[in-house]
């Protein structure tokens, strides 16, 4: 492993243990950190979410980390609260560990921006 990626997990485990402590629950995986951040993103509470809203959630908060380094701004919200996002530059080609490094740095950089927590 390199060390580069050696650092990114740590901080990574760092961020899960912090949202244990604010949540009470450690989120399992990243798809369990973008659906806090759609959450957070739509504003709405914590409420009961259908299957295809949780979907929408892990869009929001995709496109919301992935704003952070450019790909996407938002466009609107729609009279229901939603946000919706528009591409503006096209997503490099990676594999599914790259695009999970990728959003993982975002994520991290998401937290330290919006909570102007340090994670290190």
């Amino acid at each position: 492993m390199l060390k580069r990626d050696l650092e990114l997990e740590k901080r990574w485990s760092k961020l899960l243990m912090g949202l244990e402590e604010l949540i009470g629950k450690k989120p399992k995986d990243l798809n369990g950190v973008l659906f806090l951040i759609g959450v957070q993103e739509l504003g709405q509470g914590n409420k009961t979410f259908s299957k295809e809203e949780k979907q929408d959630l892990m869009h929001i908060a995709i496109c919301k980390v992935l704003s952070l380094a450019g790909f996407y701004e938002l466009d609107y919200i729609d009279q229901e609260g939603w946000p919706h996002w528009k591409l503006l530059k096209k997503l490099p080609h990676f594999d599914i560990l790259e695009q999970e490094k990728l959003l993982k740095i975002q994520v991290l950089e998401y937290f330290e921006q919006e909570f102007q927590i340090e994670i290190k």
